[in-house]
Parts: structure tokens; sequence; C-alpha cells
């Protein structure tokens, strides 16, 4: 929800900047700036936000970085953000929407 909502506000300003930007310069740069501080402002949080999903996936924070190969990472860690959880439990902590691991069920040894 976080990922959407700052999206939502991040499309909505941009609207409105464009819009106003042609008629009214000052305006636009003032939107532009309450842009510019909105998106630093939400920077760490965004960054905390897409580390927690890469630990849901069994993925290291230390992915992150394959966001910053030109073109493909934005695919890759795209692909990667939209990956369903491990079920259960991994190394980062359990799953977040409470999905327990399937356990293997062996049939008991026959009597003879």
């Amino acid at each position: 929800y976080f990922t959407l909502v700052n999206f939502i506000i991040t499309f909505v300003l941009e609207i409105i900047m464009f819009s106003v930007q042609s008629s009214l310069p000052s305006v636009g740069s003032i939107l532009l700036f309450f842009l510019v501080l909105y998106s630093f402002a939400v920077l760490l949080p965004n960054l905390g936000v897409t580390v927690r999903r890469l630990h849901d996936i069994g993925k290291n924070g230390w992915f992150i970085l394959i966001s910053l190969i030109p073109i493909i990472g934005f695919f890759w860690i795209f692909v990667l953000l939209i990956l369903d959880s491990t079920p259960g439990d991994n190394k980062y902590g359990s799953n977040p929407k409470g999905v327990v691991a399937p356990t293997i069920q062996t049939p008991p040894a026959p009597t003879a």
C-alpha cells in the first residue's frame, strides 16, 4: 500500500504541475519544488519497504543495487518485487502473510 499511495501522490502532483505550468509558470515551479521535497521525504521509507519486500522473497537487501544496472536493472528488480513471498520462515523472518510452508507427510511404516 505504501508504494501504491506513493505512486498516486506523485502522479497527481505531476499531472497538476504539468497542466498548470503552461499557464502559470511560477505555480508550476512551486509544485515542482513540493514534488522534489516529497520525493526526498519518502526516499528512505521507500528503500526500507523495498528491502523488506526483498527479504520476503528470501533475497538479501543488497539486491536493491540491481536497479542501478541501466535498463535491465529496472525490469529485474520489478520482477523480483512482484514475486510471491516464500512460504513459511526464511533467514530474514516469518512470512508476512502468515502462510506456512507445506510439510511433507510420510506414510506410516507398514506393520507386519
